[in-house]
């Protein structure tokens, strides 16, 4: 992999990460863009303890432009975008609408292919690979600026899940605290490992479902599985065999394995509901330690936490949505229409053969 930071004309950094150690890049940004002002701010709900950002900038951010004028494509004589070079295999930018920014964290754009009709299923292994080997650069940067105490890789897909730009691409956020779904990990974490004196409650929860009927597939590196409580109509977690706290600590087995592993995954997910139903809608999602100190969560240290990627879709059979409504978004106590048990036989009867 070769790595080459940039600037954007209006100062934000840019990234390419390319297979070939050869590639140049020296394109420059020719667009009249002024400085980024943001006005991103981070509020504590007093009730709940949990965070909110505030970011009122983000109404003006691009709104599903037209393929031709997508902001995420390569740039083309007179049509410029947020890629100034013609090609790229990978690239990460800073976002140009962050919902955090400066002392309240950093937002950045990846895309995943300069194709713009293509999805994260339609990538070779090889260019998957690619797409970790960013998000593992980009989590290791990122945590050493001084505002980040979490990062987040994740990607939206679907109109239905609320995404604007169509092109390929996901994004990272760097947050200045402890994410609450984090936060409730970790204090049931704690909890588990003072009830049984030590026992690791996420290498207690894999051995259970491993030896259960929710296991999608698994490798020598890498088990996916629907989880006993899933909160989704089809959600698959999918864990590496030997806990690690982040995508760093990743051994070179597990990432050779991933690309594979993840693809398959989300070939299934497109396979679903028949092959007549438009692509599914879905929401990827790393969980990784925070890096900031976990002292509030007694006798937890970082390497307890177990990395591990969520991904679900919105929607529960053809045609329907699954929407939050009153008991999800008043009380936040899920209601699943699907039970886990048929998820998961329906997701291994949809393998590749």
């Amino acid at each position: 992999m070769k790595k080459t930071s940039t600037r954007l004309a209006d100062g934000r950094e840019l990234i390419y990460y390319d297979t070939r150690d050869d590639t140049v890049r020296d394109a420059v940004d020719r667009r009249p863009l002024d400085r980024t002002v943001t006005t991103s701010e981070v509020r504590r709900d007093p009730l709940l303890g949990d965070a909110v950002a505030i970011a009122s900038h983000r109404q003006g951010r691009t709104y599903h432009p037209p393929a031709g004028e997508c902001p995420l494509c390569p740039s083309q004589g007179d049509r410029l975008s947020e890629i100034p070079d013609s090609s790229y295999d990978v690239a990460v930018f800073e976002n140009r609408f962050p919902s955090l920014a400066g002392d309240s964290g950093r937002c950045e754009v990846v895309c995943f292919t300069s194709d713009h009709d293509a999805s994260f299923a339609d990538l070779t292994p090889e260019q998957a690979g690619l797409v970790l080997e960013a998000w593992t650069d980009r989590t290791a940067e990122l945590s050493h600026l001084p505002s980040v105490e979490q990062v987040f890789c994740f990607e939206n897909r679907g109109a239905e899940i609320g995404v604007t730009l169509g092109h390929p691409h996901g994004q990272i956020y760097a947050y200045p605290f402890t994410t609450p779904r984090t936060a409730l990990m970790l204090r049931s974490l704690a909890a588990h490992k003072e009830a049984t004196g030590g026992e690791n409650l996420f290498d207690a929860v894999l051995a259970k479902e491993l030896a259960g009927e929710r296991v999608v597939l698994e490798t020598e590196h890498w088990v996916a599985f629907v989880p006993y409580s899933a909160h989704w109509p089809y959600e698959v977690h999918l864990y590496p065999r030997r806990r690690v706290p982040d995508l760093l600590a990743l051994d070179e087995g597990a990432r050779t394995e991933f690309p594979q592993v993840y693809l398959e995954l989300l070939r299934r997910f497109d396979r679903i509901f028949g092959e007549d139903e438009p692509a599914t809608p879905y929401i990827s999602a790393w969980h990784q330690a925070p890096f900031g100190t976990l002292e509030e969560f007694d006798g937890v240290v970082r390497e307890d936490f177990a990395l591990h990627l969520e991904l679900f879709t919105i929607r529960r059979t053809s045609g329907k949505l699954k929407f939050l409504a009153g008991s999800e978004s008043g009380m936040n106590v899920f209601i699943n229409d699907v039970p886990p048990e048929t998820a998961a036989q329906r997701l291994r009867e949809v393998a590749s053969s």
